[in-house]
């Protein structure tokens, strides 16, 4: 059996949590890469364990192919096929990956009891809320839900929180980079204009037909920017259109590259699929065909020329080069000088930030850098700078808060105290969270020095609840300790340790309260000059 990695076995413990708290349709959200299948897999096995039958549900065979050979491979589990003329009904095997084209047809439908399953994992949850995704949940409406999704932008959060009921665990890319599970992407901006303003927009995203006729003109400028950025690397390029990736397969070749195309119309694709992996291609074009259920570790460059304002899609996209490979340093991710009248069109900080503000100043950012910039490395520092601005900005606030008599502290100063991006912005996303705070949550708060007055609903006071219990266990300072020495004029106190900010209690004390000679509050940090 495999060894799941440090979060895949915290995502599991945190998903059986979840159901046994009630919870019983709960989402897993994890970068792309970052081995979902694994994850599931994982909670299949304790499913069968437990005596249960098991759905897995996708929309494409290459998912279903995925999953079942994940099973066997690293669980041993073997698994039932529900597609097409093959029926997992009556079959002894506890585990079935269905086609939900095929299992959402009525009559098919209709001979299974309802509660045959109880469990379903819908890999690529994003889908879930179609009609014929829901015909199938609801059928099975007794059965526990998992799904499993990359990491979604709030607009999908707030779609996705009409069905499922909480987010068990999420695993976001910036978090994988740092811990070695996925490799770095640099961002390089190539300085050549793309001209989309006239674009139309079909099923909210930009119409494929209309960015097909508005990209034509570049691709021989592509190709020769390509020259200079993609040598001695393994590229994907993702284009709208069928005719536009078998053009611009073309003019590449044209160009000396060793390129191939692949579409959903291609008798040799697997042949070529291969090949590509072997290394007889190095530019492998494609209209929007590799976007899921496709690996290639090796491939160390993508280039994005089906603009997209879907944020998952973009993410799947830039996704396929971010496994990790032996001699593969980092991902070289090029993106163009899009002129268009839209402002939610998906750029590099797509993959990684969820504030807008954030994700804006990491574009400019992009757009001025000399060469590749670190996504990871550009995002900590926009953040810094964001939060450095709103917290100028709140200065006349906090000032009051820091001056009231009173014995808690606001959420909002604790949580730019202890810089928790998460905490200012947040917003509820499921049905429960939107709901009051429970007496029970309040009083925890209240004893733990936090002010439950501004708390405004049961979602928020959970996060603060969850982080005060972190922090706790980190061993970081309190609020108590927090109120008290920023009522005092020191800064970010949430940052220092439990014995940091107790030990400047314990001196303030010694010294009736006043400020010990030699330190100047504004600008004292634990361990570092004083400041006078």
């Amino acid at each position: 059996m495999v060894v799941l990695r440090p979060y895949q076995e915290d995502a599991r413990q945190a998903i059986r949590a979840e159901w046994q708290a009630g919870h019983r349709k709960t989402l897993t959200v994890a970068a792309t890469g970052t081995g979902k299948t694994v994850i599931f897999g994982a909670v299949t096995n304790d499913c069968v364990n437990d005596g249960e039958r098991v759905l897995i549900l996708a929309h494409r065979g290459e998912l279903l192919e995925q999953a079942s050979d994940k099973l066997m491979d690293a669980f041993g589990i073997p698994t039932v096929l529900e597609k097409a003329e093959s029926s997992s009904l009556g079959s002894y095997i506890p585990v079935t990956v269905g086609s939900v084209q095929s299992l959402c047809q009525e009559k098919r439908l209709a001979q299974f009891p309802h509660d045959y399953f109880q469990t379903i994992i819908v890999d690529e949850a994003h889908h879930a809320l179609s009609s014929s995704y829901q015909n199938v949940l609801n059928h099975f409406d007794d059965a526990k839900v998992l799904g499993m999704t990359a990491t979604p932008d709030r607009g999908d959060m707030k779609n996705l929180g009409e069905y499922f009921d909480s987010r068990a665990y999420e695993y976001p890319m910036s978090r994988a980079v740092r811990e070695g599970y996925l490799c770095p992407v640099k961002a390089q901006m190539v300085p050549l204009e793309l001209d989309i303003s006239e674009v139309g927009v079909s099923n909210g995203d930009f119409a494929s037909g209309e960015i097909g006729n508005a990209l034509e003109p570049y691709l021989d400028q592509i190709a020769q920017e390509m020259l200079h950025y993609c040598k001695g690397r393994k590229t994907v390029v993702f284009l709208p259109l069928i005719a536009t990736s078998q053009k611009f397969c073309a003019i590449l070749r044209s160009y000396g590259f060793r390129a191939a195309e692949v579409n959903g119309n291609s008798g040799d694709r697997k042949l070529i699929l291969e090949d590509f992996d072997t290394g007889k291609y190095d530019v492998l074009c494609n209209s929007m065909l590799l976007t899921e259920g496709w690996d290639s570790p090796s491939v160390d460059c993508v280039i994005v020329l089906r603009p997209t304002k879907v944020r998952g899609l973009y993410q799947q996209m830039v996704g396929r080069g971010m496994r990790l490979s032996p001699g593969k340093k980092d991902l070289l991710l090029l993106d163009f000088l899009w002129l268009t009248e839209r402002h939610d069109l998906c750029r590099p900080s797509a993959l990684i930030s969820k504030d807008d503000a954030i994700a804006k100043k990491m574009d400019d950012s992009l757009k001025d850098a000399a060469g590749a910039v670190d996504i990871v490395e550009a995002e900590e520092k926009a953040e810094r700078d964001i939060l450095a601005e709103r917290e100028a900005a709140l200065a006349k606030q906090l000032e009051e808060m820091r001056l009231r008599k009173r014995r808690l502290v606001d959420p909002l100063q604790y949580a730019l105290s202890i810089a928790a991006e998460d905490l200012i912005n947040y917003v509820p996303t499921f049905a429960w969270e939107l709901g009051p705070a429970s007496e029970k949550q309040l009083a925890f708060l209240e004893k733990r020095g936090i002010h439950p007055e501004t708390v405004e609903n049961m979602g928020k006071a959970k996060l603060l609840i969850d982080r005060l219990i972190r922090r706790q266990q980190e061993g970081l300072s309190t609020p108590k300790q927090i109120r008290c020495l920023e009522q005092r004029g020191f800064r970010h106190v949430g940052e220092w340790t439990f014995e940091q900010a107790n030990d400047m209690i314990s001196r303030l004390a010694a010294n009736n309260w006043r400020i010990p000679r030699g330190i100047l509050p504004k600008t004292y940090r634990p361990g570092g000059a004083y400041g006078i």
